[in-house]
């Protein structure tokens, strides 16, 4: 038996105690993080969905892949998407391309996910993600080979299946190791060797202007009725992305395989559908897409005779198409109903095709279609392309679903096509939001949210929960790249866009009413890209330092008169002090120097000092030329932050004067600046990365003292790019992400009733 302490151990264990408290009052990262509530900016879709999977026993249960936004399952009850995949961090971000999906058949809650973004040396290994409880939770499966969810044949599909008679058994195409079994519910893989070797062949690559690829096996399709359920199913079929023999079936549950005979040769398979009467369906192209098909073709296999018909539904006459097909969808209940999708027909546009004869006869739907934009509005300006897959509903086939590059259509009245009507789409994206932002910012006044986005040009928020037009034309560029607002005159917006035709509109755009409106700059100096773009604290002047331009230029007009800056490296990124007009700076982004014009950008000189000399060492190898990033501080003249992975967070002056150096942050992604706490003058710091050991999104109010963190392991993300605090709202916070689009996060204890409330405030 333990005696009672005494009362001096008392008193010095209460000593103790309170050394603790206040040991751990001084640490950098609080024990607990302050709650918030996240939402997403709504822009309505925007990215390549991939993939789309119906459950065959349950109505209303389905799930979309994306090629870098994760998967999402369908709510029907509350008719949106629910993403799956938002508790990857940064570290595992490879993972949010999903390069295919499978469900189990007999369970409605097991669905897998062959996740992985690219196949380059620079990325981790891919994973099979699996859950049992309809994606809510999952357990990861590390394996020895990457995916490419994000690479060429992404759109094929499906290379992950799981077996209809017996689900623990699944089998996985990969690209660059051949197929693969597993027989535990995915906890453990193998490979299976006798798989023909075409498939990690040469022939098994394609080639686009990034690099060669490995496309390897892009299907598995089992044959349900040549089996027994709780046996494993004897036949089953996989597909290779070659030109050459490319179809391969197994009877004996995928111990060996054969060619089938008499299959089409000279193009690619993409997708292979089985029918209710037991014959299949597989789409052709002479590449694997999405960036290009010159050719193409759909054919229908019937097994029991080894017939293989050409039913493709614009006839080849022996001559390449110059376009290719994409997917076909079977009514489950009626083998005589398809729908086909063509592929990379941009000449006039692509296409659905539907037949009501098994393929012996087409009809093109779009001509009898119309499209409800209210969803998105800016979907007005985007016909449908890439559509990888379309899928027949299989408890309704008036309910169709087909994906394009920039999200899904739906439609609920599919049989009014063949009565002579027309067949109403509508974009079903609510709450799959997959853009990649690239520039963000919250002016002082107007708009609460401006964003530069890849793919989609750049919007105005005047309401987060509402998805807006993009940025008024002229111009409208296919990229937005670079956006910046004038520190002391917010109506000033300037940013850069990549041109997607040869109309020779210039790629740096300014607006002098908060961008409501636009016009192009007048002329451009130089260089092949978009580059950096900043505005100066007053709005009157602009530098521009486009890529491969070699330089910078100031403009004072608009671009009626550019100067060449004198002073700068040969490739740098630059930004503007948000008071002082007559000051900019730039960032070396070769050797990480900082550079500051104190005459309105003509002249430029090495910042020096300690600051200087941090963000040099921060760039040597093996650091990327992005592992450093200065920011401007507002509100104080001259004042800047550091951030890297090597230095943490520094705040300095423009003579390079460190004032405070943090050493307790282990990597730095993006800072953000925000309205300052109640009671202090300085801005809040919002920093995207790894603090104390732990990787998140953190929050400081006494300029870098104390971080606590605001997100939490269940909405990580992935990789988070550009942060951004809101000036006129404390503890508002924007981040931008690499695939699942703009969030925005309040305090969870001070949020008003609804977004909307927030954005009827006064600067």
């Amino acid at each position: 038996m333990m005696r009672p302490p005494t009362k001096s151990a008392l008193v010095r264990l209460g000593s103790r105690c309170l050394l603790m408290l206040c040991l751990l009052v001084s640490l950098p990262v609080a024990a607990q993080g302050v709650p918030y509530a996240w939402h997403s900016v709504r822009i309505g879709g925007g990215g390549y969905v991939s993939g789309l999977v119906f459950h065959p026993t349950e109505k209303g249960l389905y799930y979309a892949r994306t090629d870098v936004g994760g998967a999402y399952r369908w709510d029907e009850p509350t008719r949106r998407w629910i993403p799956l995949t938002d508790w990857l961090g940064a570290d595992d971000s490879n993972l949010d391309g999903i390069d295919s999906l499978a469900l189990d058949p007999h369970d409605t809650g097991r669905v897998y996910l062959a996740a992985g973004t690219y196949t380059n040396a620079a990325t981790g290994n891919a994973a099979v993600l699996r859950s049992h409880d309809r994606g809510r939770t999952f357990q990861r499966v590390d394996l020895p080979f990457k995916l490419g969810g994000n690479e060429l044949g992404r759109g094929n599909g499906e290379r992950l299946a799981v077996d209809p008679n017996d689900g623990r058994i699944l089998f996985l195409g990969s690209r660059t190791a051949g197929l693969w079994r597993s027989a535990d519910h995915a906890a453990h893989w193998a490979r299976v060797g006798s798989f023909p070797a075409v498939a990690t062949s040469l022939a098994a690559t394609a080639a686009n202007s990034w690099r060669r690829q490995s496309i390897g096996i892009v299907f598995v399709v089992f044959d349900p009725a040549s089996g027994k359920p709780g046996r494993p199913t004897p036949v089953l079929y996989a597909g290779v992305s070659t030109r050459q023999t490319s179809l391969f079936r197994s009877t004996d549950g995928g111990a060996h395989w054969s060619a089938v005979p008499g299959q089409p040769t000279g193009l690619r398979p993409s997708h292979m559908t089985p029918g209710p009467d037991g014959n299949y369906y597989l789409t052709y192209g002479d590449e694997p897409g999405p960036d290009q098909m010159h050719d193409g073709a759909v054919w229908k296999f019937s097994p029991p005779d080894g017939r293989w018909t050409d039913i493709t539904p614009i006839p080849r006459h022996g001559q390449p198409s110059g376009f290719g097909w994409g997917d076909v969808a079977v009514d489950a209940h009626d083998p005589n109903i398809l729908l086909a999708t063509t592929f990379c027909h941009y000449t006039p546009y692509d296409e659905i095709y539907r037949s009501t004869d098994g393929g012996r006869h087409w009809a093109a739907v779009f001509p009898r279609s119309s499209f409800d934009h209210s969803n998105a509005p800016w979907t007005r300006d985007h016909h449908p392309h890439w559509m990888s897959d379309i899928a027949i509903d299989p408890f309704d086939p008036d309910h169709v679903l087909f994906v394009t590059g920039y999200g899904i259509w739906a439609s609920r009245n599919m049989r009014a096509f063949d009565h002579g009507g027309t067949v109403d789409w509508w974009f079903q994206d609510t709450n799959l939001e997959e853009t990649v932002p690239l520039g963000l910012a919250s002016p002082a006044a107007g708009a609460h949210l401006l964003s530069a986005v890849g793919d989609l040009d750049g919007f105005r928020h005047d309401d987060l929960d509402v998805a807006p037009l993009q940025f008024a034309t002229p111009p409208r560029y296919a990229n937005g790249y670079s956006i910046d607002v004038a520190g002391q005159a917010p109506q000033v917006v300037v940013r850069t866009g990549r041109i997607r035709d040869a109309s020779g509109a210039v790629r740096a755009a300014y607006s002098l009413d908060g961008a409501k409106s636009w016009r192009a700059f007048a002329s451009e100096p130089g260089g092949q890209g978009e580059g950096s773009i900043a505005v100066a604290a007053g709005g009157r002047g602009a530098l521009w330092f486009p890529h491969d331009a070699g330089n910078g230029y100031i403009t004072h007009d608009w671009g009626r008169h550019w100067r060449a800056a004198d002073g700068l490296p040969k490739a740098a990124r630059v930004f503007a002090d948000r008071v002082d007009p007559q000051r900019f700076y730039a960032q070396d982004l070769h050797g990480g120097g900082l550079f500051v014009s104190r005459d309105g950008g003509l002249h430029f000189a090495p910042i020096g000092g300690r600051l200087d000399a941090i963000a040099h060492a921060s760039y040597q190898p093996p650091q990327r030329p992005t592992d450093a990033t200065a920011y401007a501080l507002p509100g104080h003249a001259g004042e800047l932050y550091l951030i890297s992975a090597r230095a943490g967070v520094v705040h300095g002056r423009a003579d390079g004067t460190v004032l405070w150096q943090s050493r307790t942050i282990d990597a730095a992604d993006s800072l953000g600046f925000g309205k300052p706490a109640p009671g202090r003058d300085e801005p809040t710091l919002f920093l995207a990365g790894k603090v104390a050991g732990r990787r998140g999104l953190f929050r400081s109010t006494d300029s870098g003292a104390h971080w606590l963190r605001i997100n939490d392991d269940t909405h990580r993300y992935g990789e988070i790019g550009h942060v951004t605090g809101d000036p006129r709202r404390f503890g508002r916070v924007y981040f931008a992400t690499g695939g699942r689009g703009i969030f925005y996060g309040d305090p969870a204890v001070s949020r008003p009733g609804s977004a909307a409330s927030t954005h009827t405030e006064t600067p």
